[in-house]
Formats: C-alpha cells, structure tokens, sequence
C-alpha cells in the first residue's frame, strides 16, 4: 500500500501528453493552446472615436467655456466603417460616430453631450486634451506583439481576440478518449427493474460525468461480468482509448479479477493499494500500453478516487499547468475522528457565516454513500497521522464547486 502522494507521483511521472489538433474557435474555449499567438495587425488598425461626438484639433478648443463657447464649421460627417474625406483645418469639426475613423489632422473627439448643433456648425462648449475620446491605432495590440503563450487555457477573452485578429481556427491539445468499463454480477443497465441483489450501474455515469467535467471524451463499454475471460475481452477492446477506467474487482474478493487480468497483460501493475478513505483498493497499470485505473466499486469511492488521481493525470495530457483542485481553509462545524494510516477525503459542504467559512460533512461518510457526494461542494482533508479534529478547529478543504468562492477566502498553495 502506498500514500496517495506516491501514487500521483507514480501516476504523473508517465504521464504523456496528447498530440495537438487544429479546430474552430467557436470550440476551443476551455482548451489548451498549443502554439503563440502572434498579432499580425495593429487592433485598432487607425485611429476610431470612442464616442459619438465632434473630431477636431485640440489646440483650437483650449479657449472654449461654457459662458464663451466656440462655434467650429462642420465639413463632414463620418460614420463608423466609412472613410473620410477631408483633412481637418484650423476651426473645422467633422461629425463622428463611435468607432468611425478620425480624420487627418484632428486629434480629439469632443462627445457630443459637450456640444450644441446649429445648422452646418457645432457650438463647443469645453476644452478637450489631445487624444481625448480618440483610440489610436496599436493602442490595444500592436504587430508582432505576442497575444497569446502557448499552454494557455482559452477563455471567452482569448476567443475574442483570436476572432479580433482573423484567426478562424486554432492549434490545440487534443481531448483523450476515456474508455469506462464496470465490473461485477450485480450490477445491471440504467433502463434495467434491478430484481433483488441487483445495482444499477451508476459508476459509468458518474465517471463520465467526471471525464467530461475535465475535458475528456467518455467511451461507455458497458459491464463486464466477474468472469476473468470477459473482463480480458473487455480490456482488449478498450484498446483504441488513451486511457482506461474500470470500477469494481480491485479489492481482495474471490471474484476481484481486475489487477490480476492487469498483471496477465504482461505489463507492469504499479499499484493496488493507496492509503486513502474512501478509495485504498484503487489500482494503476496499463493494458498493451494504454493507462489503466482500476478504481473501486463503491459509488462515493470510486468518485473520490478519480477526483484525486484521475482528473490531475488527464488535465496533464491536455496541456494543463493548474491540475489540483484549489486548496482553502475553514473551520469544522464537527468533531471528526478516523483512523490512522489513511488520508481521508470526507465529503463536505462549505459556507460563509459571518466573517468565517464553515465546513460540515454531508451526512453519513460511507464509501457506498452517493448522497455524501451530491451536496458536497468540498472534501475535508484530513491527513494519515490525524485521529481527531474538534469542533471550531481549522481544517484543509479540497475545492469542487470553486464557483462559490469569494476573495476573501483564505487561499493556500
């Protein structure tokens, strides 16, 4: 048996990473870019208004007050897209809309609500500065300035300026195809009436959704009876996948096949133990060189297992530099105790009340608890040398639902 720490070293260390694909941008949000992005252009190409308003020289308005207002000629108007077509000359304005180019020899926008129209002149009321409601062209990215670094996570803003600089498609980190494999009698199909002694298989569906939530592609194979031969045939079809899940046959049964038909596969089995609550008969190889996880048949377990040392392994392969879930600290609304020897990992909701974060347990912690998982938006992490934590105590939390986080949460590395 090995501590968790171990294990996501062992884990990690052979780890690759995914090759890259070229995609739309519309799809790439949330993906790692795998090359830099480089401006080809100035964004604003020319100087634009950033307002409605007057385009003038900002010498000739110096003068202007609201008691003695300046009355400029307007020789043009200018609305966005279109271009002008006259240069600017001592005592002249040009009517612009936001975003219409200035015109030559102008170098402020007087805003409109700053002017009074009358007939072919504008009534300036203010002195404007140079540069004044005008952006100039560079003034957002300049040619040749790098935008965006490889290994970035692309975001809303990066789609943006992606689109803002022509680029219709980009280079990513592909996503892995993660086979999902069940084991065991008991378990039958989602649209199945389980008879007595049956389960429904709900790991496939909560790995699944795990798979997805950090950017893979699910491959649902189904369930694998506790038949050696069956869970071999089934292992050799997942073949085509970059990794494989398999929940279920890790523990010490008479019918636990799973790190046995790992190590027939002539591969090395890393691992089959991990000292961690839920979660210690979780296993780690591969099969004909395709990474294995054999994770355990309980449902709140197996959920543990993969949050802890699946999900960093596939956000590695895409690319990712934050693979951890964020780290905080509350206080326990609880008195705990546990056993030594383990991590444990206890399901916890987390809230603000008053000036403090407070975390308690979801209920009842057992390892066949689903429930504890679907109002935890944290896990308690308690380490293998601690036996108690008291109520009011400080406590480790392991973020899931990083949404509800403020500022003001104390944060830890």
């Amino acid at each position: 048996m090995i501590s968790v720490e171990r294990a996501l070293a062992t884990i990690l260390a052979g780890c690759r990473p995914m090759e890259f694909e070229k995609i739309d941008i519309l799809d790439a949000a949330g993906r790692v870019i795998g090359e830099d992005v480089i401006a080809q252009r100035d964004i604003p190409a020319v100087p634009n208004s950033a307002k409605d308003g007057y385009a003038v020289r900002s010498s000739d308005t110096k003068e202007a007050k609201a008691r003695k207002p300046l009355e400029f000629r307007v020789i043009e108007t200018i609305a966005a897209g279109s271009l002008p077509q006259k240069r600017m000359n001592k005592g002249q304005a040009a009517r612009v809309m936001t975003g219409a180019m200035i015109p030559k020899g102008a170098d402020a926008v007087v805003i409109r609500e700053d002017t009074e129209e009358k007939g072919k002149t504008v009534i300036i009321k203010t002195p404007v500065s140079r540069g004044a409601e005008v952006r100039f062209a560079g003034e957002d990215v300049k040619k040749g300035e790098p935008v965006i670094k490889t290994g970035s996570v692309l975001r809303p803003g990066h789609i943006g300026m992606l689109a803002a600089l022509g680029r219709a498609f980009v280079t990513v980190y592909q996503k892995p195809r993660v086979a999902i494999l069940s084991t065991g009698d008991e378990l039958v199909e989602l649209e199945a009436d389980p008879s007595p002694g049956k389960i429904v298989n709900s790991n496939s569906y909560s790995l699944a959704a795990q798979v997805r939530d950090c950017g893979g592609i699910p491959m649902m194979l189904g369930i694998a009876h506790d038949n050696r031969s069956e869970l071999a045939e089934k292992f050799q079809a997942a073949g085509r996948a970059d990794v494989v899940l398999s929940s279920g046959g890790v523990s010490v049964g008479d019918y636990d096949f799973v790190k046995d038909v790992m190590a027939d596969s002539g591969n090395a089995m890393h691992f089959w133990k991990v000292a961690m609550r839920p979660g210690k008969p979780t296993a780690f190889g591969s099969i004909n060189g395709v990474p294995l996880f054999g994770l355990p048949g309980n449902p709140a377990a197996v959920m543990v297992s993969f949050e802890q040392l699946v999900r960093p392994y596939l956000l590695k392969m895409q690319g990712h530099s934050r693979i951890f879930r964020q780290i905080f600290k509350a206080v326990s609304a609880q008195s705990i105790r546990k056993e030594t020897g383990f991590k444990h990992f206890l399901r916890a909701v987390v809230q603000k009340e008053g000036d403090r974060y407070v975390a308690r347990m979801t209920g009842e912690q057992g390892s066949g608890i689903l429930k504890s998982m679907v109002a935890a938006n944290a896990f308690i992490v308690l380490d293998e040398n601690v036996s108690s934590v008291k109520k009011g105590d400080e406590v480790v939390l392991q973020m899931l639902d990083e949404t509800m986080l403020r500022t003001d949460v104390p944060r830890f590395e």
